[in-house]
C-alpha cells in the first residue's frame, strides 16, 4: 500500500548507519558517532509510531472490521518452482506493527543511554555500528513476509548478539559467553531449519499469508494422513520450528546461554532482553499460531508445559543469584516463559484467543520494564563499579532517580496494580486458569517468586545495609537519567493500552475485561512475596542465612542453576564429542580421507612411472620418434604383405 511506502526507511536507515559507522567510524569522534546513531534511531522511532498510528487508526482495518495484512513491498529473490520461492519484503499486521514500536522505542533509549554509559570505552564507534546492525536484524525479523526471510534475519540477530556480547573481546569470559550463546542458539536453529524445509516441502510455499490463510488449510490438507513415529508430519515440523524458538528465547534446556550473555555491555543486555532477541521465539509462535492451533494443537500443549516449567525453574534460580544482572537474566527467562505458556494455552478467535492476546500484551509491557531494569542496573554498576549485591546497599538517597525508576519497574514486574505488568500478567493467568488449571497453579507460584526475588534485589541494592564506598556513588548524567525516566513512564502506563482492540488471534478487536478473581488472587500472591522480601531484606539480619542453611542442599542446587551447565558439558564432551563425533571422525579419516588418499597415491605412482617420457633430452625424443616410425613402417608393411597374399 502506497500509504506506507515511507516505512521502508525503518529498515534502510539502520543498514546505512551500520555501514557509515562500521567503515567510517574510526575517522569520527566518539560523540559524533554516538549522536549519528541516536539520531538515526530517533527518526526510525518517529516513522514506527507514524506507521502504527496509520495502521491501527486509518488504513489497517478492512471493511469487515478485521485488521488486514499489508505488503509494503514484495519481490521474488530465489525461485525454485512456480509456488516455492524465497521472497523479500515488508509485511505489516498487528503484531509486526506492535513490534516496530517496541524495538525502536527500546533501541532509541539504549542508544541515548549508551552515550553516557559507554563514554570513554575503546571501540565506542564499533559499539554503535553493532547496535545499528542489531536493530536492523530485529526489525527485519518482525516484518518478514515469509518464514525463510525470517530465518535469514533470525541468523543475523544471532550474529549481531555475538558481536555485542563479545564487545569486550579482551576478556576471556566475554569471548566464552559469546561463543556459548552462538553455539547453543545455532544448535537449536538447526532444528528450526529442518522444520522450515519439512513444512515448505509439503505445502510448497514459505509465505506467511498463504501458510496461515483459511485456518491454515494448506498446511493441514497437504500433510493429511502422513505421520512418523505416531505423530503427524505437520506436528513434527511445528515441533522442530518451536525448538528453534525455544533456543532463541532461552527455554529449558536451551536456557544456559542467556545468563552468561551478561558479559556484554549492560545497555546491549537491555536490548537483547527487552526488544526482539529473546522474544523472537514468542513472536515466531505467534506468527504461525493458526498452524499450531488448527494443525498441531498437541504441540501447543508441549509449548505450554515447557513454558510453565521454565517459568518456575528460572524464578527459583533467580532467588539465589547475587549478581544483579544474572538475577535479571533469569527473570527474563521466566517472563518469556510466561508469554510462551500463554500462547500454549490459547485457543483461536474472540475471547477464546485470550492467551494469544495476553502473551503479546506481556511481550509489549515486559519490553519497557525489563529495559528499565537493565538500564537501572547499568546506572548502579556505573556508580559502585560492581555487579554483586554484597557490594551494594543504602543507595536510595545516593541514587534517587535510579531508585524511583527501578522501583516502578519492580512493581510492574511484580504485577502490582496499576503498573503495566499487572494487566498483562493478569490476562495470562486468566487464560491459564480457563484452559489448564495445573499450569495456572505453576504460573501463580512463579509470579509469587517473581515478586519475592525482585523485592530482594530492590532492597539489597537500595536499603538493607549502609556501605562505605571507595568512591562516593552519584546519580548518572542526563544521557542516562532521561531514558530511565521515559521508560519508567512506559513501564507504568503501558498497561492502560486497550491491547485487545489492536492485537488478537484472528485480527478481530474485542473488549477484554479484568477477571477479578484472578486479579485479586494474583495481587495477594505478589503482596505475600513482597512482604516476605521486606521481612528478610529491608534491614540486614541473619534470617536469610538461616533459611539457606536449613535447605542447604536445595539452595546449593538452585544457586548452581541445577547444574544444567555441567550437564551440557558432560553431554557435549562425553557423548557428542567422544562417542558420536569420534565415530564420525574415525569414519571420515579411515574411509573418506583414505579413499581420497588412495586416489592421490595411484595418481602419484602413475605420474612417477611415466614422467621419464618428458625428460627434456632431445636424443631421447629422437630415439623414441625413430622407434615409433620403425614400428609403424613394420606394422604397415606386415599388413600390406598380408593383404597382397590374400
Amino acid at each position: 500500500m502506497d500509504a506506507f511506502n515511507y516505512s521502508i526507511l525503518i529498515l534502510v536507515l539502520p543498514v546505512v548507519m551500520f555501514l557509515i559507522l562500521g567503515l567510517g567510524g574510526k575517522y569520527m569522534k566518539p560523540v559524533i558517532a554516538g549522536t549519528l546513531g541516536s539520531l538515526s534511531l530517533a527518526v526510525m522511532a518517529v516513522l514506527a509510531y507514524t506507521t502504527a498510528y496509520q495502521y491501527f487508526f486509518e488504513f489497517g482495518k478492512g471493511a469487515d472490521g478485521v485488521y488486514q495484512a499489508i505488503n509494503v513491498f514484495h519481490f521474488q529473490w530465489l525461485r525454485f518452482t512456480d509456488t516455492l520461492h524465497i521472497d523479500l519484503g515488508m509485511y505489516l499486521d498487528p503484531i509486526s506493527v506492535m513490534m516496530l514500536v517496541v524495538i525502536t522505542t527500546v533501541s532509541l533509549m539504549v542508544h541515548v543511554y549508551s552515550l553516557g554509559y559507554m563514554k570513554g570505552e575503546k571501540g565506542f564507534q564499533r559499539y554503535y555500528a553493532f547496535l545499528s546492525l542489531f536493530s536492523f536484524a530485529m526489525l527485519g525479523l518482525v516484518v518478514a513476509t515469509n518464514i525463510f526471510q525470517m530465518y535469514i534475519f533470525w541468523e543475523l540477530v544471532g550474529v549481531s548478539s555475538f558481536l555485542l556480547i563479545s564487545f569486550y573481546y579482551v576478556k576471556p569470559s566475554a569471548v566464552a559467553a559469546s561463543k556459548k550463546a552462538f553455539i547453543v542458539t545455532r544448535f537449536a536453529d538447526f532444528f528450526f531449519l529442518v522444520g522450515i524445509l519439512l513444512l515448505s516441502y509439503f505445502t510448497g510455499t514459505f509465505d506467511f499469508a498463504t501458510l496461515t490463510a483459511s485456518n491454515a488449510d494448506i498446511c493441514v490438507s497437504s500433510t493429511a494422513g502422513m505421520s512418523f513415529l505416531g505423530m503427524s508430519v505437520l506436528s513434527w515440523a511445528m515441533l522442530l520450528i518451536f525448538m528453534g524458538g525455544a533456543g532463541k528465547s532461552a527455554m529449558m534446556p536451551f536456557h544456559v546461554w542467556l545468563p552468561d550473555a551478561m558479559e556484554g555491555p549492560t545497555p546491549a543486555s537491555a536490548l537483547i532482553h527487552a526488544a526482539t532477541m529473546v522474544v523472537a521465539g514468542v513472536f515466531l509462535v505467534a506468527r504461525l499460531f493458526p498452524i499450531y492451533h488448527f494443525g498441531a494443537p498437541e504441540i501447543l500443549t508441549v509449548i505450554a508445559w515447557v513454558g510453565a516449567i521454565t517459568a518456575l525453574f528460572a524464578a527459583v534460580v533467580a532467588c539465589t543469584q547475587t549478581d544483579i544482572k544474572r538475577v535479571l537474566a533469569f527473570s527474563t527467562i521466566s517472563q518469556i516463559a510466561f508469554m510462551l505458556t500463554s500462547l500454549g494455552v490459547s485457543k483461536f478467535g474472540d475471547h477464546e484467543g485470550l492467551g494469544y492476546m495476553a502473551g503479546m500484551f506481556h511481550l509489549f509491557t515486559h519490553a519497557f520494564f525489563k529495559a528499565l531494569l537493565f538500564l537501572c542496573a547499568g546506572a548502579i554498576i556505573h556508580a559502585v563499579h560492581s555487579n554483586e549485591m554484597g557490594d551494594m546497599g543504602g543507595l536510595a538517597k545516593k541514587l534517587p532517580i535510579t531508585c524511583i525508576t527501578f522501583g516502578i519497574a519492580w512493581l510492574a514486574i511484580a504485577g502490582i496494580y496499576p503498573f503495566s505488568g499487572f494487566f498483562s500478567k493478569d490476562e495470562i493467568l486468566a487464560a491459564a486458569m480457563e484452559h489448564n488449571f495445573p499450569i495456572y497453579i505453576i504460573l501463580s507460584v512463579a509470579a509469587g517468586l517473581t515478586a519475592f526475588y525482585m523485592t530482594r534485589l530492590f532492597l539489597r541494592i537500595f536499603f538493607y545495609e549502609k556501605k562505605h564506598y571507595h568512591h562516593e556513588p552519584h546519580e548518572a548524567g542526563p544521557s542516562m537519567a532521561i531514558p530511565l525516566i521515559i521508560l519508567a513512564v512506559f513501564a507504568f502506563g503501558a498497561g492502560f493500552v486497550p491491547f485487545s482492540k489492536f492485537v488478537t488471534s484472528d485480527g478481530v478487536p474485542y473488549d477484554a475485561h479484568i477477571n477479578m478473581q484472578v486479579a485479586v488472587t494474583s495481587v495477594l500472591i505478589s503482596l505475600v512475596g513482597i512482604g516476605i522480601g521486606f521481612r528478610l531484606y529491608f534491614k540486614k539480619n541473619d534470617i536469610p542465612d538461616k533459611i539457606a542453611s536449613s535447605i542447604s542442599t536445595f539452595y546449593k542446587w538452585a544457586h548452581n542453576k541445577f547444574y544444567f551447565d555441567e550437564l551440557w558439558l558432560y553431554v557435549t564432551r562425553n557423548i557428542i564429542f567422544k562417542r558420536i563425533s569420534a565415530t564420525i571422525a574415525w569414519f571420515d579419516k579411515k574411509f573418506v580421507d583414505g579413499f581420497m588418499d588412495s586416489l592421490a597415491y595411484v595418481t602419484q605412482a602413475a605420474s612417477s612411472t611415466i614422467k621419464n617420457f618428458q625428460s627434456g633430452y632431445i636424443q631421447q625424443y629422437a630415439l623414441a620418434y625413430l622407434l615409433g616410425a620403425l614400428i609403424l613402417v613394420v606394422g604397415f608393411g606386415g599388413w600390406l604383405i598380408a593383404f597382397i597374399c590374400k
